[in-house]
């Protein structure tokens, strides 16, 4: 399995997004095992220590806990608690920062928003 790193983020961060992600979009489902330190250190080429910051924050957030000897698991409620999050953070800076965008392009913002409807986000 190959990701793609940004080098603009810690891989940590970019490894807590997407477990984050795949909790919002149901494939970590609330109640089961995510896979194990090892097993994403393995399958991503990465150091168990980073994978295991990565668990620990969404640990710390509520999102994951920790069943001693038997690893990682998602907690009831995460999946919708993580879509509120992620909701807010994108209307709190992805959405100004993309209007930002549209304004330093010279763009209409009108006519993006009918591309973006017309299409369905999918330029």
């Amino acid at each position: 399995m190959s990701v793609e790193w940004n080098d603009n983020q810690p891989i940590y961060k970019q490894l807590r997004d997407m477990v984050v992600d795949r909790i919002m979009d149901g494939t970590f489902p609330e109640g089961e095992a995510v896979p194990s330190v090892r097993q994403v250190a393995t399958d991503y080429q990465i150091n168990h220590l980073t994978v295991g910051k990565a668990y620990q924050e969404l640990v710390d957030t509520g999102l994951l806990e920790k069943r001693r000897g038997l690893g990682m698991f998602v907690t009831s409620g995460a999946r919708s608690t993580s879509t509120d999050d992620e909701q807010s953070r994108f209307l709190e800076d992805d959405v100004p920062a993309f209007a930002e965008r549209v304004r330093v392009l010279g763009l209409d913002m009108q006519k993006v928003v009918e591309l973006m409807i017309n299409t369905g986000g999918k330029g």
